[in-house]
């Protein structure tokens, strides 16, 4: 129950933050281009059409690799989040007596027998998906 708990409430602070940053996506996109208009038409009166448009130009360029910045800073930290989660949620799975309880009646009800070759091939799988992961997350080499 824990974990279908703790996925409930992170679902909804995902959804509270993903709403909450498109209101500021919004705000600040309004409000960039304010600053642009502005900042263009203060060029064109002073210098003219050509250096009002470079001027607009080299303004969301800079917002451009401020953006950028943010979404390498940002896919960083959910990247180190990631390979940390599946620890504690495995660690989380098994310490749980419920679990237990309920692969102990698992194994009554199937059998020891019948239950060894689906726990073989249960943890061939296991070991596949787990260097599978691990592979994906690692950065390749350059």
């Amino acid at each position: 129950m824990r974990m279908i708990d703790d996925l409930k409430e992170s679902t909804g602070v995902a959804v509270r933050m993903t709403s909450l940053a498109a209101a500021i996506a919004i705000a600040s996109f309004v409000t960039i281009s304010f600053l642009c208009a502005a900042a263009f038409v203060y060029v064109l009166q002073n210098y003219g059409l050509i250096e009002a448009c470079l001027t607009g130009a080299a303004i969301f360029f800079g917002i451009t690799l401020i953006g950028i910045v943010v979404y390498a800073v940002r896919r960083s930290q959910i990247s180190q989040d990631a390979r940390e989660a599946p620890k504690s949620a495995l660690h989380t799975a098994l310490t749980d007596p419920m679990v237990v309880a309920a692969g102990i009646q698992a194994a009554r009800a199937i059998g020891v027998k019948r239950l060894v070759p689906l726990l073989a091939v249960g943890g061939l799988a296991l070991g596949l998906f787990a260097s599978r992961s691990s592979s994906q997350h690692e950065a390749p080499a350059e």
